[in-house]
């Protein structure tokens, strides 16, 4: 899928101009130094953020760059009762040449789109989405973090504040966008994540919002992530409602298998599992190498079966922060087993980097996935 198009009418489409209101006391040279030198991940945050308001009757209105400051929220607002929240997730990376890009912003936009639609929210205008990040980076560029394999972690997110006690969709919503430099998802030198099957727990169900980009299904994961981390594992994955043997997602990525004839596949998405754009990335870039690439649903007995006898002999997880990230161990109360050689294989590698050379320029970009910032 290429975003060339998109990405040309984003530039051209300018629905809104955006109020620049530059902070009054940024935060100083050395005490921002110091913070870029190890941010970690989500928690050091920019000096400013965009934000656009909706009122039902005048649409999108007061777009604007400010400081970066506590929201003021009525202990009404819908969003607190009825969770009328979403967000999204994507990154912005500096090149050799010290442009500022993004890698796929209009993909990002239309399932904010998607997921607006299913929580009964507006949808925002593809360019006032990315023309809101565009301006906010762009201010916040000194924020770029110095630690190698850095970058600039973007989060548009969007909620009702109306105040209001009625259960129906809300009159008004609050949309924003923050910057935090991060360095890696995953802790450094470990050469793959461990996996622990949910026994008790499923993520989504059908006609539920498994494929809207919303609070409530990350919150849901919280309590199996922290069985996961008991049972000495860094993360979980969840199996279908409905049988309860179904590979679907991770707690918060998607899921690839590669086998030794060197296909790979992953669970379809039936409305129960996020789209990744991580994902559609990397079936893309695995299709123009000549890989087949099955979305067909995939068994967790199968998976053991697989990986001991050797057919599997690759996994890995993907998603905009932890971008590909091997799986070496699968445990569950049954047990556990190992993939290939318990690392990362020569296929998930392979994928990975030419992901990230076109992320950060140093690969050709084909498909039009990348969107200069200047």
């Amino acid at each position: 899928m290429t975003d060339r198009a998109s990405t040309q009418t984003m530039h051209a489409a300018s629905p809104a101009s955006f109020a620049i209101h530059r902070r009054a006391d940024p935060m100083a040279v050395a005490d921002r130094s110091k913070l870029l030198a190890d941010p970690g991940f989500g928690r050091v945050f920019t000096d400013h953020m965009a934000m656009i308001r909706y009122t039902e009757g005048k649409g999108w209105h007061s777009a604007e760059i400010t400081a970066r400051k506590p929201l003021m929220l009525d202990p009404a607002a819908a969003v607190l009762h009825y969770a009328q929240e979403i967000f999204e997730g994507l990154k912005a990376y500096r090149l050799e040449d010290g442009r500022m890009v993004m890698f796929r912003p209009g993909a990002n936009a239309r399932r904010f789109q998607q997921s607006a639609r299913r929580l009964a929210m507006p949808e925002l205008p593809v360019e006032l989405f990315t023309r809101s990040i565009h301006e906010l980076v762009d201010v916040d560029r000194a924020w770029f973090p110095s630690v190698e394999g850095g970058s600039l972690y973007i989060r548009p997110f969007m909620f009702a504040s109306e105040a209001f006690l009625g259960v129906r969709p809300a009159t008004e919503y609050l949309y924003l966008v923050i910057l935090s430099p991060v360095g890696g998802y995953f802790k450094a030198g470990s050469p793959a994540v461990s996996i622990w099957v949910s026994q008790d727990y499923t993520r989504a169900s059908p006609g539920g919002t498994g494929a809207a980009k919303c609070g409530g299904n990350y919150a849901s994961s919280l309590v199996p992530i922290a069985e996961a981390t008991k049972h000495g594992c860094d993360q979980v994955v969840f199996l279908d409602a409905a049988e309860h043997k179904w590979l679907e997602e991770l707690g918060g990525m998607n899921v690839f298998l590669v086998f030794n004839d060197g296909t790979l596949q992953t669970p379809p998405l039936t409305g129960t599992i996020l789209p990744g754009i991580t994902r559609e990335s990397i079936m893309t870039l695995a299709r123009a190498e000549g890989l087949t690439v099955r979305e067909q649903p995939y068994s967790l007995d199968q998976w053991r079966a697989d990986a001991e006898s050797g057919r599997l002999t690759e996994a890995f997880a993907c998603g905009t922060a932890a971008v590909v990230t091997p799986i070496g161990r699968v445990a569950s109360p049954q047990g556990e087993f190992k993939i290939g050689a318990g690392g990362p294989g020569q296929i998930t590698s392979s994928l990975k980097q030419k992901l990230v050379d076109i992320q950060r320029g140093k690969a050709l970009d084909p498909h039009g996935w990348v969107y200069t910032i200047d």
